[in-house]
């Protein structure tokens, strides 16, 4: 069995270690973290613990995940819109319920089913067989601008742009409530909520920093349309930030409120600009995806309000 090796330092005392790992490892459930710390696929100082172990700050945490199961990704002829390819990247404009990568519950109608299909299985294998050429994730009903790598020097230039956070990533989105301000910072540490593990928060015990810029670009009453250019990427960042300071994505039903007075499909969200320097040319490049036609006629509605 081939394993993953992760290291990582504990920065928290106090802390039991399947908590504390749950917070920091994206991907990585709390269950699956004591699964493995049971098997002693997990060591603190190289040696093995239990699941309630506490860590200390300054200790190096060794964590061994076994390769996933292979499975039977197919390629699908979905339509893509590119905005950018060729013979390392693809850029594509990804649009509203589309899943990202397979998952339980969604093995097919994915995006990378559509890309294996276009790419013909030239993509880059770092994320293995489920995520092949995913470098970032957006959420199923977030639209906009999605990065595709199609090989591994490609996708470890790029994994690099994002870890030092050199990449440009703007987001539109229609939040509830007027701005007093005309632009702000939300420097607030996003981690796994604490009672609800589906859900990201700015109180979690594990949190990890996060800043999300924005800047009005339009008001409406009682809604604000609004750029969001994160300087980190944290899980749900800007869902999470905005609702945080009182200003919750229209249509986010899980950070925001229930009800919506629009017929929408998920949160007003939209990656719109995308930057990076070229993996091979080194060249900075700039790719900008279309409001998709839900918001434009969004914006319309609330323009004649």
């Amino acid at each position: 069995m081939k394993m993953d090796e992760l290291k990582l330092k504990a920065d928290v005392s106090g802390e039991r270690i399947d908590r504390f790992l749950a917070a920091n490892l994206d991907g990585i459930s709390r269950s699956y973290i004591q699964k493995l710390i049971k098997e002693g696929h997990i060591m603190v100082d190289e040696n093995p613990v239990k699941s309630n172990y506490k860590v200390s700050s300054g200790q190096e945490i060794t964590v061994m995940v076994p390769e996933p199961e292979q499975l039977d990704i197919t390629p699908e002829n979905i339509p893509l819109d590119i905005l950018y390819e060729d013979e390392d990247i693809l850029v594509v404009n990804k649009p509203k319920g589309m899943v990202v990568h397979p998952a339980p519950g969604h093995y097919s109608h994915t995006l990378v089913n559509a890309v294996l299909y276009h790419c013909g299985g030239n993509l880059s294998a770092i994320n293995g067989v489920v995520r092949p050429g995913i470098v970032h994730r957006i959420d199923k009903d977030t639209t906009g601008s999605l990065l595709i790598c199609k090989n591994d020097h490609a996708h470890q230039v790029l994994a690099e742009q994002l870890k030092e956070h050199s990449i440009t990533r703007r987001y539109h989105a229609v939040v509830c409530g007027n701005f007093k301000e005309e632009s702000g910072t939300v420097d607030a540490p996003i981690g796994r909520h604490p009672t609800d593990r589906k859900k990201m928060s700015t109180h979690a015990a594990n949190a990890r920093r996060a800043v999300t810029h924005y800047r009005v670009l339009a008001r409406f009453g009682s809604y604000t349309y609004v750029e969001c250019e994160l300087e980190t990427g944290r899980t749900h960042q800007i869902r999470v930030h905005m609702s945080s300071i009182g200003h919750p994505i229209l249509g986010d039903t899980i950070y925001g409120p229930a009800k919506v007075p629009f017929h929408l499909e998920g949160q007003t969200l939209h990656a719109k600009v995308l930057g990076i320097r070229h993996p091979t040319t080194g060249e900075y490049m700039e790719f900008d995806a279309p409001l998709p036609n839900y918001f434009i006629q969004l914006l319309d509605r609330l323009g004649k309000q």
